[in-house]
């Protein structure tokens, strides 16, 4: 079996390619170059992160970077394409989080990796948003989903056309920081800031609920914060 993965290298991407190897699957990861502006932490997290579940020796691991850094230049506005706009701080689920939306980014990329999927021949294609990605974020809410499996349906008829599954789509990241746990994922590895200095910054929304999940999973958190 042979799932592709979107696969940004963050701490639900790990958890959700860690879930599938250890149901025996073989991974394909694509991460993105979007040009946000943490490129640099999240795709050096990837590859770490891609390196360690392939040397557990569970399944094969492969790991491509796509290059969508000349869309990233055409959607100005959003705090992780636009140096303009500053990353804001506080809560994930708060209204000040709409200046990290990029227009239709998840939509762009699940296009991609549905692709790959059907080209590969392979079973499955995963994504990884979570029910807290609902309140700030359109393209990760289930209605989406949905409409995505239809137009997948329709745009590869006659042709293979892999499942598409959302597994944390209704549960939290408090959830998915006790699965990864229960899994051995390796979280420490993987990236969450958007500010995409050389520590998480702590502050953002992201790591803002990073920390969140861990506290609330009554976990260790194995990140190194500026505050």
């Amino acid at each position: 079996m042979k799932a592709i993965i979107c696969f940004s290298g963050g701490m639900d991407s790990t958890v959700l390619a860690t879930s599938y190897l250890h149901q025996g699957y073989k991974l394909g990861l694509l991460s993105f170059d979007y040009g946000q502006r943490h490129k640099a932490a999240e795709l050096a997290a990837g590859a770490r992160v891609a390196g360690y579940l392939d040397n557990l020796g569970i399944a094969p691991v492969s790991r491509q970077v796509v290059d969508l850094s000349s869309v990233g230049d055409l959607l100005p506005g959003s705090a992780l394409t636009d140096p303009e706009v500053d990353v804001p701080d506080g809560h994930y689920a708060a209204e000040t989080m709409r200046a990290t939306v990029v227009p239709n980014r998840n939509a762009i990329m699940a296009n991609i990796a549905i692709g790959v999927a059907s080209a590969a021949e392979a079973d499955v294609i995963a994504l990884g948003m979570h029910a807290g990605d609902h309140a700030i974020y359109p393209d990760c809410r289930p209605e989406f989903v949905r409409a995505l499996r239809q137009t997948m349906v329709h745009a590869l008829k006659g042709f293979h056309t892999p499942r598409l599954d959302t597994p944390f789509i209704n549960i939290s990241k408090t959830s998915i920081a006790r699965l990864g746990d229960t899994l051995g994922a390796p979280v420490h590895l993987s990236w969450s800031c958007y500010k995409g200095g050389d520590l998480h910054c702590g502050t953002c929304g992201t790591c803002t609920e990073r920390k969140e999940a861990f506290k609330d999973a009554g976990l260790s958190d194995p990140t190194e914060y500026l505050a």
